[in-house]
């Protein structure tokens, strides 16, 4: 009996190759498990009711999409402590079961579980990066959007969900310790979620992922002076230099992974020097914001015998506006049914997101304002403001109004909406129909003594057509300066009010 031995090529030239192949199915493992934790699918579930729940209503179906970027950008930290949670469990499972010494005898060193790690935090990034499209896209597609987003502040939701769960997985390999993720989670809870870090007008608060700066001051996308696209290359650094230097802590010693722990530092440092330096405005930004706020560079176009000038963003919008005016101007009499108005759009952007100024009146004849929001409350503010410019001539004139003029001047700004009586309410700063109250409007706000508002709330109760064939028989008197409330009510056929109002006394 004889044996040919016979010599077998060696197996360490396919060892690369098959290396890959295993790190890659593991992640696909390890990716469907981290999807189907309890704590990432949970915190999904949250998301996606949010979506549709903010959604549904948000910016009263008139978005601007410069607003609605920043928008999507804070539920997916929740989702982001989640992941970190869930990434950091499944490295230390091993661990915790005791079966860490079995695994010597797999193709897989330490540090190539770990690569697959940190590859099966990518679907959930991605998966937030579909909600984050998802939610924009549906603001995008309401009729009264307006604006444009940034993709850059897009990126941030998915960026957060990559950086968090990459550091899960460093803090696994860097502490081996179960207790030390949860207590991470709630030091972050507390200094990003409640807000215990430093304020928005601070370079250091660029550090953390999310910096929303909520506001009320809708600004033209080119004048927000947010430093995004710097901010999302910080969080990308971030993200890929923690799973680098948890590839590295695991044993990965090779040239590829000390050249991407460097390159990916210098990328997050790069990114976060840039954005702290861009959070202070630079000249030409400021000097822009100055043009916008004194002397504005609008688009005018012309709807029915009216002119309306909108920042480019908003020319879309001057067709809803022209519908407001002509309303209102259809209830007028006299030489105020026919009149020809100004429409501007205007705006303070001198301290960008954090101004909260407010725009004074126009002195000009036959001129109204209207701001950058639109929907809801701001409706009866802008028919107000119509309305004024119609009984007094102008804006300045209207604010500074006390006497029945007032009457005349609420009826035209509210009578023809869906619910006059509950647009009566929205409108006034103390959300009351009795007694005296401030009417807000885009500019200095109006007063209305408690009888006006007595005699204002009895019409809008009253038969529009009615009031409204009283008011024009009787404009001249109805709006001539010193007219009395009981003598409006008188002419529009209504009770008057108990006692006169202070300022007629």
């Amino acid at each position: 009996m004889s044996a040919v031995l016979t010599q077998s090529s060696p197996a360490v030239e396919s060892e690369p190759r098959a290396g890959t192949r295993a790190v890659l199915a593991l992640a696909r493992f390890e990716a469907r498990r981290l999807l189907m934790s309890i704590p990432v699918v949970i915190a999904f579930v949250a998301y996606v009711a949010w979506i549709v729940w903010r959604t549904r209503s948000s910016w009263d179906d008139h978005p601007a999409l410069q607003d609605v970027d920043r928008a999507t950008q804070s539920m997916p930290m929740l989702v982001g402590l989640a992941v970190l949670l869930s990434a950091n469990i499944a490295v230390l499972r091993s661990e915790r079961h005791g079966t860490e010494a079995h695994f010597a005898v797999l193709v897989l060193a330490p540090w190539r579980r770990t690569v697959a790690h940190a590859l099966s935090v990518v679907p959930a990034a991605l998966l937030t990066a579909v909600c984050v499209a998802g939610q924009f896209t549906w603001e995008a597609a309401k009729p009264g959007a307006i604006g444009h987003g940034s993709p850059a502040e897009l990126l941030v939701g998915p960026l957060t969900v990559l950086l968090s769960g990459m550091l899960g997985v460093l803090l696994a390999r860097s502490v081996r310790s179960a207790s030390a993720a949860p207590l991470l989670l709630v030091v972050l809870l507390f200094t990003l979620v409640l807000g215990t870090g430093p304020g928005g007008a601070s370079g250091l608060s660029w550090l953390a992922p999310v910096v929303a700066d909520i506001s009320s001051n809708t600004l033209p996308s080119d004048l927000l002076g947010r430093p995004a696209a710097w901010h999302a290359l910080y969080l990308a650094g971030a993200g890929l230099c923690a799973a680098f230097l948890a590839v590295l802590l695991a044993g990965g010693r090779n040239l590829a992974v000390r050249a991407g722990v460097v390159l990916t530092l210098a990328l997050a440092v790069t990114g976060g020097v840039l954005q702290a330096r861009g959070v202070s405005p630079s000249p030409e930004l400021t000097a822009a914001r100055e043009r916008a706020s004194v002397r504005p560079e609008h688009t005018c176009v012309e709807h029915g015998g009216s002119t309306y000038c909108a920042f480019p963003d908003w020319v879309p919008r001057t067709g809803t506006w022209a519908g407001v005016v002509d309303r209102v101007q259809s209830l007028a009499g006299g030489s105020a049914h026919d009149r020809r108005l100004v429409v501007r759009q205007r705006i303070d952007a001198r301290y960008g997101l954090e101004g909260d100024a407010a725009i004074p009146a126009l002195a000009d004849a036959h001129q109204v304002t209207v701001g950058t929001a639109w929907g809801g409350n701001r409706v009866p503010e802008f028919s107000s403001a119509v309305a004024a410019v119609l009984v007094a001539g102008t804006e300045k004139a209207g604010s500074e109004i006390c006497d029945g003029r007032m009457v005349t001047l609420m009826w035209l700004s509210l009578s023809w909406q869906d619910d006059p009586v509950n647009a009566l309410r929205r409108v006034r700063l103390d959300d009351s129909v009795e007694g005296s109250a401030i009417v807000l409007s885009p500019t200095d706000p109006l007063s209305m003594m408690e009888g006006q508002t007595d005699v204002v709330r009895r019409l809008l109760e009253k038969p529009r057509p009615g009031v409204g064939d009283r008011v024009k028989a009787h404009w001249a008197e109805l709006t001539a300066p010193g007219v009395t409330t009981a003598r409006a009510a008188e002419l529009l056929g209504v009770a008057g009010p108990e006692k006169a109002d202070s300022c007629e006394e």
